[in-house]
């Protein structure tokens, strides 16, 4: 049988030891800040729960008897280092922090977060372990629910209930071609062109509506849906078709494809926020702490960067209109 299954009120060990400590009843009430039937009753308890004697009367006060010095000596080690225990603030070592943190991404994200966290990760945490996982607007809330992960950076819509939630940039859209196949001249696109164009959309629903469609309230002649935003390099190079995306996206395509380049779009849209989302339960936790800090830093500079493309892609739309 274990300790916790016997029926021992672990309480009543801290007053036999202040009442060891203090030789008497009155005093030891007095420390406790309770009445002295209240410690009395406890000591008969313990007493009873133990089946020996613990103390002795000496002259007014109490003296503790072989078998309640033995359980002084073997309880007040232990309770000390209890008190010690619940009063200590952590000691915490990000060098030595071997803790794994389990970050959903979405694929509109890993680009421009990963490299940069990865690169202070090995810098400042190099023990620390990174699991990411794809998440989207719609199954963001799933893999909370799950403890699939413990933060995310992704756009978001309802949430689970103790889940906390920061914008940390709100970025613009550009849309990219290729000029070899498009017919577009920089500065040449205008709504009409736009509309009469066919598209390459990502859609994690799997249909042929995006954001646009949801913005500006009309239907693109879009010819193709695909999942990630990964393969739409490849679809767009060598065809005349158009992908509007992210600039954070587009601004690492246009590196990998330079055959490719990116216009302002005809129409203002912002987009929704991007937003860092993590579980209030975990908020005190020193490495998941450091995680959320380093990710809104990162953030936030590439949303400057970001913020400063726009501006000059809408003089650049202004000028030309």
């Amino acid at each position: 049988m274990t300790a916790y299954a016997r029926d021992l009120d672990l309480n009543l060990l801290r007053v036999f030891v202040v009442v060891a400590e203090a030789g008497s009843v009155t005093a030891a009430a007095s420390r406790l800040y309770l009445t002295q039937p209240a410690v009395s009753a406890a000591v008969k308890r313990l007493t009873a729960s133990v089946g020996a004697k613990l103390f002795a009367r000496q002259g007014r006060g109490l003296v503790l008897t072989a078998r309640g010095q033995r359980l002084l000596d073997t309880a007040r080690p232990h309770l000390e280092a209890l008190v010690a225990a619940a009063h200590a603030g952590d000691v915490f070592d990000l060098k030595e922090s071997t803790r794994t943190i389990r970050v959903g991404l979405s694929d509109v994200n890993e680009g421009w977060l990963l490299p940069p966290l990865l690169r202070t990760v090995e810098r400042e945490a190099p023990r620390l372990r990174l699991v990411v996982l794809p998440v989207q607007f719609r199954t963001v809330s799933h893999a909370f629910a799950t403890s699939a992960i413990d933060l995310a950076v992704t756009v978001a819509d309802e949430l689970p209930a103790g889940i906390l939630r920061k914008e940390i940039f709100r970025g613009g859209f550009v849309c990219v071609h290729d000029p070899r196949f498009s017919g577009l001249a920089p500065r040449s696109l205008t709504l009409a062109r736009y509309l009469a164009r066919k598209h390459v959309i990502v859609s994690y629903n799997g249909d042929l509506r995006g954001v646009v469609e949801d913005v500006i309230g009309v239907q693109r002649d879009v010819r193709v849906s695909v999942p990630t935003f990964h393969a739409v390099g490849k679809v767009v190079s060598g065809t005349p078709l158009l992908a509007t995306l992210p600039v954070i996206v587009a601004r690492q395509l246009l590196v990998e494809r330079p055959e490719l380049a990116a216009v302002a779009l005809p129409f203002d849209f912002a987009g929704n926020g991007l937003e860092l989302l993590w579980r209030a339960s975990q908020a005190d936790d020193p490495s998941i702490a450091w995680a959320l800090a380093e990710i809104e830093r990162i953030a936030a500079k590439v949303g400057a960067s970001v913020a400063e493309e726009m501006k000059t892609t809408t003089r650049r739309r202004a000028r030309s209109a």
